[in-house]
């Protein structure tokens, strides 16, 4: 499928991120893992668990991305289906409609057949190719009596709409079907890098499985420090602006208090200046309270809840618990907002990753977030270092 890649702001990154020596270091590890496939067997002519780990963690990366693209397929499917049912119950009822012009023009013709009256000039009418071919034989229009000319009219009228709505119906289908085969290959390319992310898993040993969970609890040990170290920066942060707003308080306070206290109201305003917009915490307390009652639940591709979620998922269902819709895939909801600096993220933003957006976090303070992260996993508050600070593409703010 074509990829679903977007052009990063420069505004809305993360300061280091994706840089070219990991890029670099990504490019020869694939090139060494070409190189042991041609080379002379090894002793056990097996990947190191490392390789093993980085093919694990690429697949579930392309599977996630995979499953984005089934989102937008299903999506695009829904809505074109709706649009081609509405066609057709349109074209239904504008042939029930043309078919009552035509029984009302057939009770013409008969009626002038039992009188003789023009009755050859009526058959010609009903035997033409089109209606327009009869109305241009003018003298033929000067017979008709004002009834009959209106039922010609509506017939003509009919037909014409009726063709225009088959034809739009043909189109709908015809790119129905295009979102059904992109549909099927969407799941196709999901189950596939899944099984092969199983498989790989399944080829190690325990004892190799056991030093995997060791390099995993490692990455998360790191990932916890790097979230601390932002809680840090966040909160020095907003001492800072306390600070000064407490400082520019005062200044307003003595400068004014020569001339009685009614300025001294306006300085509760620009002291909450400093902080959170109360409407937007109060929604986002609403949506994390939701995203927090869904952990422990499975990541299941594809799932929107209310037993399994994928990513994008998780956080369409709570921002709508506080009454926010949010687009369905994560190519769109990394649009449904204002992109602010990760140092000033607050609770309930959104959290993307990896260059071409397809996952995303609910952030719910201290360098953390509630996500449903990969395939085999449960709901889960997790550092945004989960998989490294390079991973971090931006965040919204969506309300």
């Amino acid at each position: 499928m074509a990829s679903h890649r977007k052009s990063r702001p420069t505004g809305s990154l993360v300061a280091g991120l994706r840089t070219p020596a990991l890029a670099t270091a990504a490019l020869t590890s694939v090139a060494l893992l070409s190189q042991s496939a041609h080379a002379s067997p090894a002793a056990d002519d097996r990947p190191s668990l490392e390789e093993v780990e980085k093919k694990v963690d690429d697949l579930y990366r392309q599977a996630e991305s995979a499953t984005e693209k089934y989102n937008a397929a299903k999506e695009k499917t829904a809505k074109q289906r709706k649009r081609v049912d509405t066609l057709l119950d349109d074209v239904a009822q504008r042939t029930q409609k043309l078919n009552e012009a035509r029984e009302q023009l057939g009770s013409f013709a008969a009626a002038q057949y039992r009188t003789g009256a023009t009755a050859p000039d009526t058959a010609t009418f009903l035997l033409a190719d089109t209606p327009q071919d009869y109305f241009d034989q003018t003298q033929v229009m000067d017979r008709l009596t004002g009834r009959q000319k209106a039922a010609v009219d509506d017939y003509v009228t009919q037909q014409s709409e009726t063709m225009k709505q088959r034809r739009e119906a043909t189109e709908s289908l015809r790119t129905l079907t295009e979102s059904q085969n992109d549909l099927r290959t969407a799941k196709a390319t999901v189950q596939q890098k899944l099984t092969d992310a199983r498989e790989l898993l399944a080829r190690l040993t325990a004892e190799e499985k056991a030093r995997l969970a060791a390099i995993e609890k490692r990455k998360q040990q790191e990932a916890a420090r790097k979230a601390a170290e932002l809680a840090r920066q966040q909160q020095a942060e907003q001492q800072r602006r306390e600070e000064a707003a407490a400082q520019q308080e005062q200044q307003q306070s003595d400068g004014s208090s020569g001339t009685g206290t009614g300025t001294s109201g306006t300085s509760g305003t620009s002291g909450g200046t400093s902080t959170a917009d109360p409407s937007y915490a109060t929604k986002a307390d609403k949506a994390l309270a939701f995203a927090r009652a869904q952990v422990g639940k499975p990541y299941v591709w594809g799932a929107t809840g209310p037993d399994s979620y994928d990513c994008s998922g998780l956080t369409q269902a709570a921002w709508k618990a506080a009454g926010v819709d949010l687009p369905r895939t994560t190519y769109d909801q990394v649009n449904a907002g204002t992109t602010v600096p990760l140092s000033q993220a607050q609770p309930g933003d959104l959290v993307f990753f990896y260059d071409d957006v397809t996952h995303v976090g609910l952030y719910i303070g201290n360098g953390m977030m509630i996500h449903a992260p990969k395939p085999g996993a449960y709901v889960r508050e997790e550092s945004i270092y989960y998989d490294g600070e390079g991973s971090i593409h931006s965040v919204v703010r969506p309300a």
